[in-house]
């Protein structure tokens, strides 16, 4: 099968968000600091190999389809739908926003061309749902650090206080 000019446009958007999903990873992974290091700079790890497969896995797909996949960096900074990361050292729980934020970003990317990829392919339709079910579980696990139990606001974004009756 050879891919629509729209296919391999819809395909490249993907690769062209997990690519930046891997640099940002491996950013925040060297440069996260604070309360919970550990972990996050080992579930940094998970994202960033995941990401690495399937960014692999959909470029040679691309090649399979005989589109010709561009990841140069040049590409991937003009073209992403994620927010550029900060420079030096970012807090745990900024880099739990961030990398959330992206993990979102990048769901909302595959999520957006998934239908039109399905009515040309449904086999490259397949793979970007396994790629939405990893990230979003991700999205889950890293957000998670920094929110309130039972609610989807953020540890210490605390609603205005009541007034007491007769202030």
């Amino acid at each position: 099968m050879k891919a629509s000019k729209a296919l391999g446009t819809n395909l490249q958007a993907v690769l062209i968000d997990l690519l930046e999903l891997q640099l940002q990873g491996k950013q925040a992974h060297w440069n996260v600091v604070g309360t919970n290091f550990r972990d996050m700079h080992r579930q940094l790890d998970e994202i960033i190999d995941a990401t690495r497969t399937f960014s692999d896995q959909i470029a040679e797909r691309m090649r399979a389809l005989h589109v010709v996949p561009d990841g140069r960096s040049a590409t991937i900074a003009g073209e992403t739908t994620l927010r550029a990361y900060p420079a030096g050292e970012v807090s745990t729980r900024d880099t739990v926003a961030h990398v959330t934020a992206s993990l979102e970003s990048t769901v909302a990317t595959v999520r957006r061309v998934h239908d039109p990829v399905d009515d040309e392919d449904p086999t490259t339709a397949d793979m970007l749902h396994a790629i939405i079910e990893a990230l979003e579980q991700f999205t889950w696990m890293v957000s998670a650090e920094i929110r309130e139990p039972g609610t989807d606001r953020k540890v210490n974004q605390r609603s205005p206080a009541k007034k007491r009756a007769g202030s």
